[in-house]
């Protein structure tokens, strides 16, 4: 049975100005998003800006989300790193907070050999009996999981059962669906790339999108599972041009530009992140309007 079947979002991380998190914002943003109709929180992912949180604020805010939440959709807890012994501890709090499940990244700067992630997944995968989310994103990481690895580690490591395919190569992705579909269940990690994922046999969405458009992206992968692709095409081809607009920077500058224009209070990002040059900000702003979200 799949994690979650529809749009899960990655949700931000809320600072206040002095940029410690916002749990209150955050409390705010998940129930926005449960009301919304999303199908799953993922919380500290890349969106989250996991990557400079400290390990205290990493593990308190999966605590927060999680005890928000209230089971009321599932949350996944981003809790990859580059350091084994350190993915493995954050898996194994996350699990003892009570997450669904957990979504790992390949390990980034490493750049560890095909034969190393088997390695550093499995080790993770031993540590804890929770249901695991791979998450494969080479532009970000310099780190491809290649869909023979994926495949060996979906037949092999019982608790690994998803993945989120962020290559933007929908020929990888569909050699990893020819080898290992029945046995991985499939997200897409890009929100212009729903549909076509949908497409090969795809459970739904992680998506940035979510965080200010939580309806309409539950929509897009609601009207596939109700059995009208047509609908589902359409709209996905209306939200491309906000897609690509959150991605006209660095995820998660836009989106959280974005939140705040939408009087959300997401507040600041860490270092090195920094606000949106100001034509970058125009062409968003232009995007929401058009999508009618602001």
């Amino acid at each position: 049975m799949a994690i979650f079947t529809g749009a899960g979002v990655a949700i931000v991380t809320p600072m206040h100005e002095d940029e410690s998190v916002n749990f209150e914002k955050l409390g705010e943003l998940i129930e926005e998003q449960i009301a919304g109709g999303t199908d799953a929180i993922i919380i500290c992912g890349t969106t989250g800006e996991s990557a400079t949180l400290t390990h205290e604020e990493h593990l308190e805010t999966i605590r927060y989300a999680i005890e928000k939440t209230n089971g009321r959709i599932p949350v996944i807890a981003g809790t990859g790193s580059n350091d084994t012994n350190t993915a493995i501890y954050l898996s194994t709090e996350a699990e003892k907070y009570g997450a669904d499940a957990v979504l790992l990244v390949t390990p980034y700067y490493n750049k560890a050999t095909q034969k190393g992630l088997i390695r550093h997944f499995t080790r993770i995968a031993n540590s804890i009996s929770l249901p695991i989310v791979l998450y494969n994103v080479p532009s970000r990481t310099g780190c491809n999981l290649l869909p023979e690895t994926a495949a060996y580690l979906a037949e092999h490591v019982e608790n690994i059962q998803a993945i989120k395919e962020a290559t933007g190569d929908i020929s990888q992705i569909a050699r990893l669906m020819r080898l290992a579909g029945d046995k991985i269940d499939l997200y897409s990690g890009n929100d212009n790339q729903i549909v076509p994922i949908l497409s090969l046999g795809g459970k739904g969405v992680i998506s940035v999108l979510s965080n200010v458009a939580p309806a309409q992206t539950h929509a897009i992968t609601q009207a596939w599972f109700d059995g009208n692709p047509q609908l589902s095409c359409k709209l996905q081809l209306e939200a491309l041009d906000l897609c690509d607009a959150l991605f006209c920077e660095v995820n998660p500058i836009p989106v959280k530009t974005a939140l705040n224009l939408m009087g959300k209070e997401a507040g600041p990002l860490r270092g090195p992140l920094c606000e949106m040059e100001e034509a970058h900000v125009e062409r968003l702003r232009k995007a929401m309007e058009a999508y009618g979200i602001l």
